[in-house]
């Protein structure tokens, strides 16, 4: 099962905590539908990447699939992505995974694959900016769950594991960019995930790493020196915890009173206890959060 459909399956089951509420979250994702066809940034502009989280709430609300909005006039001017940076170009793959791959012509999916691939590095993974060296954990994230998207698995994927084993860190976690001295939360679930992906068991003091992010009234941080933690780091070690099968149930009633302090009676959740603003994305990791405490 692909990196999308694993966080879907799980986002479907947020409505059980939501109850009526979950009215709410589909008013408020539809409210971020433009007229043009895409889901709004936070600077109100349609962008492929809040786009993704749009449909895929809607979507895990279980509401009427004729009633989702059919972005695929919208995404079809998009091409196989030329233009588009490397995060773009893994959104597009996963819009159209998501309004049906099959209305995506495949010689635009064989060269929306080429162009991610123009971002593999030397050691094997790749990374957000071109022409590195060295990849990144978002990197190989994206990569590998776009290829599942586009209908396969990124060329030579064992090559990923040399750049994986780049990003470990002294503290037995992983960070973004290698040479870093200390883990990073959502760097470490990434990998965690991804090594389950590729049928290779993550070390067990990754995992125990990502357990003791969580602090004691809830949440997780998204580094051990972070001055509060956050929405998308609790969603994503959550997720990786529960990919592995780790036992964080003395973790769900304190991570469930935080994710409740995000939560916007508008129908949205703020990124940390700071954030202002909502967006589709939050939304989305609160959704998921939600689902893996329920």
């Amino acid at each position: 099962m692909s990196f999308r459909l694993e966080m879907l399956q799980v986002a479907r089951l947020a409505p059980k905590l939501l109850g009526e509420s979950a009215e709410l979250v589909e008013s408020f994702l539809r409210s971020r539908l433009s007229p043009e066809g895409g889901f709004l940034d936070r600077n109100d502009k349609p962008d492929l990447y809040y786009t993704v989280f749009g449909l895929e709430g809607l979507q895990a609300l279980s509401v009427d699939a004729a009633t989702i909005p059919d972005v695929r006039p919208w995404l079809a001017p998009f091409g196989d992505g030329e233009r588009q940076d490397f995060v773009h170009l893994c959104c597009l793959a996963r819009c159209w995974a998501n309004a049906g791959m099959q209305d995506f012509p495949m010689a635009s999916r064989e060269a929306l694959a080429a162009r991610i691939e123009a971002f593999r590095c030397p050691d094997g993974g790749y990374h957000q900016a071109p022409k590195r060296a060295k990849g990144s954990a978002y990197g190989c994230l994206l990569a590998w769950g776009a290829y599942q998207d586009l209908g396969g698995i990124p060329p030579e994927p064992w090559r990923l594991v040399e750049c994986m084993g780049g990003l470990r860190t002294p503290d037995g976690a992983w960070s973004n960019e290698p040479g870093i001295p200390v883990g990073s939360t959502t760097a470490t679930a990434a990998m965690v995930a991804l090594h389950r992906h590729m049928d290779m068991p993550p070390p067990a003091e990754a995992v125990d790493w990502l357990m003791r992010q969580c602090l004691p009234a809830g949440g997780f941080l998204a580094l051990p020196a972070a001055p509060l933690p956050d929405l998308l780091s609790t969603a994503v070690a959550l997720h990786a915890l529960d990919a592995v099968q780790a036992d964080y149930s003395r973790l769900k009633e304190p991570c469930l009173d935080f994710v409740d302090s995000l939560w916007n009676a508008t129908g949205g959740f703020h990124g940390n206890w700071t954030d202002d603003m909502l967006d589709c994305e939050y939304t989305y990791y609160g959704m998921l959060a939600l689902g893996h405490l329920a």
